[in-house]
């Protein structure tokens, strides 16, 4: 019971995070549900002049582990980074299901055939079933691998692993470019993505708001009741 209780006290900070993605997933699979005609298309003049590359769909699926895996690691090794990134990703996904429930969306850049017969193409083709060209603005790809890729250069423990900070860079451009060469989204969707993480970096690392919530919570228990 004391070993549970410790575990309990240790790790309490999962909680939020759990609650968080039971919230996330239903809404989002709602949204995937009844957002199927009626939506806003999504179209940029340069979107044509992309070509279509099967082969990014490996950075593309390598994103579920690559954001997993940085959650995980701040999770048990270092908590004010784990408090930013989640604070960091969360606003963002929030703000993404926000934004396809009040204004639908969706484009129609995928191809109706595929260019080729391979492993990559049946992989995207796999994609195309299970996730609608749908709820797309902005790209939770793109915000969310920028955001672990900043968790992980801001890192005081990861400071001095540079070799990893350039892997986590040429992993993350490679997402990035994966969302519109496998035509999951618009060039609009990657760069409002940009502006959304560039707004809250200034909040969570600049400004940094973790330790500006602990200052307002300090001030808070010591404030003199009166009485």
């Amino acid at each position: 019971m004391e070993k549970l209780k410790y575990a309990f006290h240790k790790y309490r900070h999962g909680i939020p995070l759990l609650i968080y993605f039971a919230i996330y997933l239903t809404w989002f699979f709602y949204l995937e549900d009844t957002v199927t005609k009626h939506y806003k298309v999504i179209h940029m003049d340069i979107d044509n002049y992309i070509p279509f590359c099967e082969i990014f769909v490996i950075p593309y699926f390598l994103w579920f582990a690559y954001v997993a895996a940085e959650i995980a690691y701040f999770f048990f090794q270092e908590k004010d980074a784990y408090y930013k990134t989640c604070i960091f990703l969360f606003t963002g996904m929030t703000v993404f299901l926000i934004v396809s429930t009040l204004w639908p969306n969706g484009h129609h850049l995928r191809p109706t055939v595929m260019p080729r017969d391979n492993i990559f193409t049946q992989m995207i083709s796999g994609l195309y079933q299970t996730d609608t060209a749908t709820n797309l603005w902005p790209s939770i790809h793109v915000y969310n691998s920028i955001g672990a890729h900043l968790a992980i250069t801001h890192s005081k423990k990861l400071a001095n692993k540079k070799w990893l900070h350039f892997g986590s860079l040429i992993l993350a451009v490679s997402i990035i470019l994966s969302t519109i060469l496998i035509k999951q989204h618009s060039v609009f969707d990657v760069l409002t993505a940009f502006v959304m993480a560039a707004i809250m970096y200034l909040v969570v690392y600049r400004f940094d708001v973790v330790i500006a919530i602990r200052a307002i919570r300090k001030k808070k228990k010591t404030k003199p009741q009166l009485g």
